[in-house]
């Protein structure tokens, strides 16, 4: 079943209809998803959610555009969520040089702090990283080595992806692979194995041609999952088996 390794359903994009579009995903063929922190608000919601749906897990961070809400109080009760049930992963976490909502060394700060706090813990870790190239992989070669790692919305090289995939991480892959101008995605999963590519939404974010520029859920992983297929010249089967038992493994569920 398809395996949706990035999601956002605590956005008020889902308000009208949360509930009944996630307890759909089983019936559509989608098996398990990962909700994502962004926010140090949207803890709570990220939990109730993995709590109240079998499918849905949840990770626990904060993405670079809000670092500015953490302080030490909040970042020891990550540390305390992050060992709740269904909770698998630290995310989502990085830097953010296109918004440039919080300074680079607040977002380094907390970046570096956020994956020591992973590798505390033992769990993987879901990476942001946009207009950040360079900082990003230097931080990962100082701090992340030997974890477990998802390049999440993958928009570099296909040679930096290369080097994350030597690194042992994954390379998330979404809605862009199917735009016409997602030359670099595609080039890259040329280049990268199947076994270090997962399927990801963003959603509400980055829905898939037909659909692009609306609201995004993960219903529509099997255009991401047709699109890889046809890239790689292979059946979409063989794409939504390997990213999901890619995906399984890397969360350990």
């Amino acid at each position: 079943m398809i395996f949706d390794t990035h999601a956002h359903y605590d956005d008020k994009q889902f308000d009208a209809d949360r509930e009944e579009l996630l307890g759909s995903m089983e019936r559509a063929g989608v098996g398990t998803i990962v909700n994502a922190s962004a926010t140090v608000a949207s803890w709570d919601k990220v939990l109730g959610l993995a709590e109240r749906f079998s499918g849905v897990y949840g990770m626990i961070g904060v993405h670079p555009d809000e670092v500015g809400a953490l302080n030490e109080e909040n970042f020891a009760r990550m540390g305390r969520l992050l060992q709740r049930e269904k909770i698998v992963a630290v995310g989502e976490i990085g830097l953010d040089y296109y918004w440039d909502k919080e300074s680079h060394e607040e977002q380094k700060h907390w970046f570096v702090r956020q994956l020591g706090l992973a590798r505390e813990l033992d769990m993987p870790v879901n990476i942001h990283s946009r207009e950040a190239a360079a900082d990003t992989m230097e931080i990962l070669k100082a701090h992340g080595r030997g974890m477990k790692a998802i390049i999440h919305c993958y928009s570099y090289s296909r040679e930096m992806a290369e080097e994350y995939v030597r690194m042992g991480y994954l390379i998330g892959v979404g809605g862009v692979v199917t735009f016409k101008n997602g030359k670099r995605l595609k080039e890259t999963v040329v280049a990268v194995p199947l076994s270090n590519i997962v399927l990801e939404t963003d959603c509400p974010y980055l829905a898939p041609e037909p659909y692009r520029g609306q609201r995004n859920s993960s219903l529509n992983l099997l255009y991401v999952a047709r699109a890889i297929a046809e890239i790689k010249g292979i059946g979409e089967e063989e794409v939504t088996r390997v990213t999901e038992e890619n995906a399984k493994a890397f969360y350990g569920i």
